[in-house]
């Protein structure tokens, strides 16, 4: 009699297949489960959140890369885990946003140039797709990647906005000005700009009458300056990654620069007859 072979159990694939992402996706797991666990003890409950959806974040590229049957590039992979855990952890739980200085700038230019590359490879797919039938020049997929960089630029300031005015939340920060240009101060209401400069602090007056100088130094502008410096900031890292794209797609894939933030379709080997 012979014996009845038993089927191979498959081995549980990694969420990252690489080595060095794995490593780097597993050390920055370990660091967010430990902040999380400092937070549950100290029933800090919206550090518990903020944790759990990092972790949730950091498995999205693996997942949309399984889904959708492309490789994500290592470098790609690692700045996006990297730019995840100093979003949250670091600039959220961390107050690094505050603590240093253009931290919020940084991560808002690698965001420009990041989603300029998701862009770009989202339409560079379509393009290589059998299943549709229009090419798109180099010019027009390095537009496209540039449109939808700031597309998500204006949808994310959008979002801070309205965590702002309804949550009572200050992701808009605030920006110290000694002179501010307005035509709501102008007592013809002919719409002519009243200028007032040398403004050198703010003084609260509340309800009861009794005031409140704030110390500033000058008046506080609430998230004007701190927006358009975001998307300034997001346009010009979807420019330069625009820029790359541009040649890459006009080589044919021979950059080995732009190659590193590219996903590209994985081919599949035919099964042999």
């Amino acid at each position: 009699m012979k014996k009845k072979e038993t089927p191979e159990k498959k081995k549980k694939e990694p969420i990252y297949q690489n080595k060095t992402t794995l490593t780097v996706y597993l050390v920055l797991r370990a660091l967010v489960t430990f902040v999380l666990v400092r937070a549950a003890l100290r029933r800090d409950f919206e550090s518990v959140f903020m944790c759990g959806l990092t972790l949730v974040l950091m498995i999205l590229p693996s997942f949309f890369s399984h889904k959708l049957n492309v490789e994500l590039p290592t470098t790609l992979e690692v700045i996006i885990l990297l730019f995840i855990f100093a979003a949250e952890i670091l600039g959220e739980l961390n107050s690094f946003y505050v603590r240093v200085p253009n931290w919020d700038t940084m991560l808002h230019t690698l965001n420009g140039f990041l989603c300029a590359a998701i862009g770009f490879a989202l339409v560079d797919l379509l393009n290589e797709s059998d299943r549709f039938s229009f090419k798109l020049s180099p010019a027009y997929l390095a537009l496209a990647a540039f449109c939808f960089s700031m597309t998500v630029g204006v949808l994310w300031e959008f979002f801070e906005y309205t965590g702002d005015r309804v949550m009572g939340w200050d992701m808009q920060k605030d920006t110290v000005v000694n002179s501010i240009y307005t035509v709501e101060l102008d007592e013809t209401r002919s719409n002519k700009v009243v200028a007032v400069k040398d403004i050198a602090d703010v003084i609260i007056v509340h309800s009861d009458g009794s005031q409140e100088a704030l110390g500033l130094g000058g008046y506080l502008d609430i998230g004007l300056i701190d927006t358009m410096k975001d998307l300034m900031v997001n346009f010009l890292g979807a420019v330069v990654f625009s820029i790359i794209g541009y040649f890459y797609v006009k080589e044919k894939g021979k950059g080995d620069f732009a190659a590193q933030f590219i996903p590209k379709v994985k081919r599949e080997k035919k099964d042999e007859a």
